[in-house]
C-alpha cells in the first residue's frame, strides 16, 4: 500500500513541475491501470480513481487554453506555429508606402538635410530649384552638393538619421533604388537608374544600352559608339539654348553632327524655327543636301545686275572649314569643296 501512494504521489509531483505533461501523465494513470492497481490494494481508502481523473482533466484544460488564443466571437483558437509569417510581414514593411511619398522628381520615402544650408528638402532637386532661383539674393544662390548629404528623415516615421536604405525606426526601404555614393533615393526602377563611375553620378535609361565615353566624359547611347565625334568635355556645359548645364540635367541630351551636345527640345525647337546650324560652331545639323539644290535652282532663276556678274569674294565654309574664292550672289554663296551654301563672306 505505501509502494502505491509513494508511486502516485512521484507521477503527481512530476505532473505538477512539467517533468511529465498532462496528457503524458493521464495516459499512465489511465483507467485500466488504475484499475488493475486497485484490484491489487482493494482496501486503500486514500485514493479514488475519480478525483485523480478530474485532476488530470483540469490540467490538460489549463494546457489547452494556454496554447490557445481568444478568437473574435469569444471563442479560442489554437494558434499555428509560423512558417514564413516573419519573411511576409519583413517584405509588406520594406513595400510599405511604396509609390506614395515624394516631390514632383522623384518617388521615394525619404527628406534630405542639406549640408550647405541645414535645411530638409524632399530632394536636391527641390533645394536647388529654392535656392538657386533668380528669386533669391545673388550671394546667396547655391547648389548643394549632392555627395555630401549625410543625414535624411523618412517620411513615414520622421526619424532622422545616417544615410541608409532602410530606416532604423520603422525598418521601411526609403527607396528601391539606392546610391550610396550619390546619396539617391528613388521606387520608380522603371527608370533604369545605374552609377556610372566615369561620371561619378547616376543615370537613367539602363546601363546596357550606354556607354562612357573618357575623351568626352559622358555617357552616350550605344548606337553613337563607333560613329560620334569626340569633343573633350562634351556635356561638362551649358546647353545652347535654354543655358541648363548638360552634364547632370534631367532633360534628355543629343549629339549634334559636329559633336557638340544640346538638349534635344531645344533642337526640336530650332529645326520647328528653321535654324539648321549649330549654335556653337554654325556646322549644319542635319542632312542639307536637298535644300542646296533648291539653293541652285534659285541662283539659276536669279541672275545678278551686270555690275556684279564678275565680282568675287572669298567664302568660308561652316560645314569643311575650307575657305575657297567664289563668284558673288545676293542669295549665298556656294562652296566650292564640300557645295554647301552654308558660308560665310570673308573679304571681298
Amino acid at each position: 500500500m505505501q509502494c502505491f501512494e509513494m508511486l502516485l504521489n512521484i507521477f503527481l509531483y512530476a505532473g505538477a513541475f512539467g517533468l511529465l505533461s498532462a496528457s503524458r501523465l493521464s495516459q499512465i494513470l489511465s483507467e485500466d491501470t488504475m484499475t488493475e492497481v486497485m484490484a491489487n490494494h482493494p482496501h486503500s481508502q486514500h485514493f479514488e480513481l475519480k478525483n485523480l481523473k478530474e485532476m488530470i482533466n483540469k490540467e490538460n484544460e489549463r494546457g489547452i487554453v494556454e496554447s490557445c488564443a481568444p478568437h473574435s466571437n469569444g471563442e479560442c483558437m489554437e494558434i499555428e506555429e509560423p512558417t514564413d509569417h516573419v519573411d511576409i510581414t519583413e517584405k509588406e514593411l520594406l513595400e510599405k508606402g511604396h509609390m506614395q511619398y515624394g516631390c514632383p522628381h522623384y518617388r521615394r520615402r525619404c527628406r534630405i538635410r542639406a549640408p550647405c544650408c541645414n535645411e530638409i528638402f524632399d530632394c536636391r532637386l527641390c533645394h536647388n530649384e529654392a535656392k538657386n532661383s533668380i528669386k533669391v539674393d545673388k550671394a546667396l544662390r547655391h547648389e548643394i552638393p549632392r555627395h555630401q548629404v549625410q543625414r535624411v528623415i523618412c517620411s513615414l516615421c520622421n526619424t532622422e538619421q545616417e544615410v541608409r536604405q532602410v530606416c532604423i525606426n520603422c525598418g521601411v526601404c526609403m527607396g528601391k533604388y539606392f546610391c550610396e555614393t550619390c546619396k539617391l533615393f528613388d521606387d520608380d526602377t522603371s527608370k533604369k537608374q545605374y552609377h556610372c563611375n566615369g561620371c561619378g553620378i547616376c543615370r537613367i535609361g539602363g546601363r546596357e544600352n550606354f556607354f562612357h565615353c573618357y575623351k568626352c566624359r559622358c555617357c552616350y547611347s550605344v548606337l553613337l559608339k563607333n560613329s560620334h565625334p569626340c569633343v573633350e568635355g562634351a556635356m561638362h556645359h551649358d546647353c545652347p539654348v535654354c543655358f541648363e548645364f548638360l552634364f547632370d540635367s534631367m532633360d534628355d541630351v543629343t549629339v549634334m553632327p559636329c559633336g557638340h551636345t544640346i538638349h534635344q527640345n531645344c533642337l526640336k525647337e530650332m529645326r520647328e524655327h528653321l535654324h539648321y546650324a549649330c549654335p556653337l560652331c554654325s556646322k549644319s545639323v542635319c542632312d542639307m543636301s536637298k535644300v542646296w539644290e533648291k539653293f541652285d535652282m534659285e541662283i539659276a532663276a536669279i541672275p545678278m545686275p551686270e555690275p556684279y556678274q564678275n565680282k568675287m569674294v572669298w567664302i568660308l565654309c561652316n560645314d569643311c572649314g575650307k575657305t575657297s574664292k567664289v563668284q558673288f550672289h545676293v542669295l549665298a554663296q556656294k562652296c566650292l569643296n564640300c557645295k554647301s551654301y552654308n558660308t560665310r563672306q570673308t573679304r571681298c
